[in-house]
C-alpha cells in the first residue's frame, strides 16, 4: 500500500541488521538524451558533501540496510551510498537501483493531467462527476462539486483508501504474505475510501494564500489516474510513457501495471509491516502486486531519474506557462500529514517545503513497504536531490537533516 507519509516518532530501531558500509562517489548521472554528460565533482566538491555523508551513515548505523542519494547542483553530480543492497551480504548499494518510488508518483501523475490540459482533452476545473459519472457515491459526497483541481492539491475532503483499517490489516504482518500477489481495480480502491463519509467539503478546503480544510488522500490521486484514462481512452501507463517518460529519455523509470517485480538492478526491499518495538520482524517485500497503489504511488524510478524529471518540471521544460502556473500555485496544509510539516504549502503533485527558517524546497516524499524516497528541488530547478532507503522504518529526522545539509546552505526564497 501507499503511505502518505512517514513516522514523526522515533521507532525503536533494529541495530543488528548491517554494519556501516560507506562510499560518496561522483558518477555520470542518467540524463535527457539531448544532456551533455555531468560533470565529475573534484574533491573539493565533494567534501561540501561530507555532512551529508554523515547523515547517511547514521541513518544505516541506526538500522536501514541501505541508502542512496543523488545531488545535482552548479557544482556537478554528487552520488552517495552506505549499507548494502541484501541483507546477509556486504555487496553495497547502487545509485543506478531502481526502486519503487511511492508517492512520488504523484508529481507524475499530475504533470500528465496538466500536460493533457494543455493539449485540450480536459480542464482541471471539469468535475469528477463529468468524467467519472457515478465512480464517486455515499452519503456526504458531492461529486459535481469536486474538482480535477481539487484532486491535485488534496482538497477534496474524499476518505484516504489507506486510512481504511480493514484495508490495512490486509498488509500488516503475516498477511503481507498471503496478500502481497492481490491485484486491485482502482475501483475497488476507491470503494473503500467512500465507504467512508467525506473529511469535509471541497468549499471548505484550502485555497492559495488562505488556509481551510486539507487532508492528503492516496484516493484523490487513484481518481485522477482514472481520469487519464478516460479523457485520453489509453492506459495510465500509456500517457506517463508519452507524456513524461520518453520525452525526457528516463530510461530507468518504468510503470509496473500490475508486475509484481522490480527490474534489476536493484536492492532487495524491507518492511516491519506496521509492527513497532525492538522485537518487529523485518521482512523481505521486495516483490508484491503495485495495483495496490496504481496512479498515487507505483512508479519505479532511479535517484537520477527523478532528478532530471524534477529539474524539467521546475525548470519549466516540461509544461507551458499557463500549466506551470497552476503546478505552482500552492494551498497552505493543515496539519503536517504528507512527508512535511504544517507551515509547508501544497501545489499539484509537489510540496513545497520548509527546511527551516528561510529554507525552501519543491518536492515530494513517498513510502511504500520496503522503500522511502524524498525528492526535491530548487525554485529553478537547478538544484535537485533525490534519496532511497530500502527500508520504511527509522527516524524522520535523519531523513530531514540530509535534506537540510544540502538545501540549507544558504537561504532560498520563502513562498510568503
Amino acid at each position: 500500500m501507499a503511505h502518505h507519509g512517514q513516522q514523526k516518532s522515533s521507532r525503536l530501531l533494529l541495530t543488528a541488521l548491517v554494519g556501516l558500509a560507506t562510499l560518496a562517489v561522483a558518477a555520470t548521472a542518467v540524463a535527457g538524451p539531448s544532456d551533455p554528460p555531468p560533470p565529475r565533482l573534484p574533491a573539493d566538491g565533494r567534501a561540501a558533501h561530507q555532512k551529508t555523508q554523515a547523515v547517511l551513515n547514521e541513518i544505516v548505523a541506526q538500522g536501514t540496510p541501505g541508502v542512496i542519494a543523488q545531488v545535482r547542483d552548479r557544482h556537478g553530480v554528487w552520488d552517495a551510498r552506505a549499507g548494502v543492497r541484501r541483507l546477509g551480504s556486504e555487496r553495497p548499494r547502487s545509485t543506478h537501483d531502481r526502486f519503487r518510488i511511492a508517492s512520488v508518483t504523484k508529481t507524475f501523475t499530475a504533470t500528465v493531467l496538466l500536460k493533457l490540459e494543455a493539449e485540450g482533452k480536459l480542464s482541471l476545473d471539469d468535475s469528477v462527476d463529468e468524467w467519472l459519472p457515478g465512480v464517486v457515491h455515499g452519503k456526504g459526497y458531492r461529486p459535481r462539486h469536486i474538482t480535477v483541481r481539487h484532486l491535485l492539491n488534496h482538497t477534496s475532503g474524499i476518505f484516504d483508501y489507506n486510512m481504511d483499517a480493514g484495508f490495512r490489516a490486509e498488509y500488516a504482518g503475516d498477511e503481507f504474505d498471503r496478500n502481497r500477489h492481490v491485484r486491485w481495480s482502482p475501483e475497488d480502491l476507491v470503494d473503500i475510501a467512500l465507504a467512508h463519509p467525506p473529511n469535509f467539503q471541497p468549499e471548505q478546503g484550502s485555497r492559495p494564500g488562505r488556509l481551510g480544510r486539507w487532508d492528503y488522500s492516496d484516493t484523490n490521486y487513484v481518481l485522477a489516474g482514472m481520469v487519464v484514462e478516460k479523457a485520453t481512452g489509453r492506459s495510465y501507463a500509456h500517457e506517463v510513457e508519452r507524456l513524461v517518460i520518453r520525452p525526457l529519455g528516463l530510461r530507468g523509470t518504468s510503470v509496473p501495471g500490475t508486475s509484481p517485480r522490480l527490474p534489476s538492478p536493484h536492492a532487495r526491499h524491507y518492511s516491519t509491516l506496521f509492527e513497532d518495538g525492538p522485537r518487529a520482524k523485518v521482512r523481505d517485500v521486495t516483490e508484491f502486486s503495485p495495483t495496490v497503489a496504481f496512479s498515487a504511488g507505483q512508479l519505479i524510478s532511479t535517484v537520477g531519474d527523478v532528478n532530471t524529471f524534477l529539474s524539467r518540471l521546475l525548470g519549466g521544460e516540461l509544461l507551458p506557462p499557463a500549466q506551470q502556473r497552476q503546478l505552482l500555485d500552492a494551498v497552505p496544509v493543515d496539519g503536517d500529514k504528507g512527508h512535511g510539516g504544517p507551515q509547508d504549502v501544497y501545489g499539484l503533485g509537489l510540496r513545497h517545503f520548509k527546511l527551516a527558517e528561510g529554507c525552501w524546497a519543491w518536492g515530494h516524499g513517498g513510502m511504500i513497504p520496503g522503500s522511502a524516497t524524498r525528492a526535491l528541488a530548487s525554485a529553478d530547478g537547478r538544484q535537485v536531490m533525490a534519496m532511497n532507503r530500502n527500508g520504511d522504518w527509522g527516524e524522520q529526522r535523519l531523513e530531514d537533516a540530509a535534506v537540510e545539509a544540502e538545501f540549507c546552505r544558504r537561504p532560498l526564497t520563502s513562498p510568503h
